[in-house]
Order: C-alpha cells, then structure tokens, then sequence
C-alpha cells in the first residue's frame, strides 16, 4: 500500500468536496479507509507545498507522482472518480 499526500486550502470549496467525497468512498469501500493519507494545509506548510508541482488543491501525490490535481469547474463527481483513482493506485501492489 502507498502513502498518499493530499494539498487542501482552508475554505477551498474543491477541497470541502474532496473530503466529503473521500468520506464516501470510505463508505462505499472500507478498504480505502486503510489508505494513509497526509493532509498538508499549504499556507500552513509552504515548504513543504513548494517542493511539489502543481497549482490547483485539492492535488493527490504518491511519492513524487501526481495522482489528481483538482480543475477550476470540476463537478463533485469528477472529483470523486479521480479520488478512487488515486485511492486504487495506493491499494494496488
């Protein structure tokens, strides 16, 4: 299993439906709650944040790999299907 880093802002309204939609993947498939997934809040850890590639939150890394970066206009369910994505490729070996 991989670890996955997840980048969020405070207030983002993306960010709000990642989580709930991680909380209904988690639901449906209780395998993905196993997945441990880093929560960075960038404004809180620019260091961190700037280490990485990407410019829209919420983004979903395996290591080094960018797994889901979020686009301005994204509907809930596109978010959710690039989640169990990204939650797939953490489970598989």
């Amino acid at each position: 299993m991989k670890d996955l880093t997840l980048f969020y802002l405070e207030g983002c309204p993306y960010c709000r439906n990642a989580r709930r939609a991680l909380e209904e993947l988690e639901a449906e498939n209780p395998a993905y709650a196993a997945v441990p997934i880093d929560w960075v809040e960038e404004s809180q850890q620019p260091g961190l944040a700037g280490r990485y590639d990407y410019y829209y939150v919420p983004t979903v890394y395996a290591g080094a790999r960018k797994l889901y970066e979020a686009r301005p206009g994204e509907s809930f369910a596109q978010c959710k299907a690039s989640l169990r994505s990204a939650l797939d490729f953490a489970l598989a070996d």
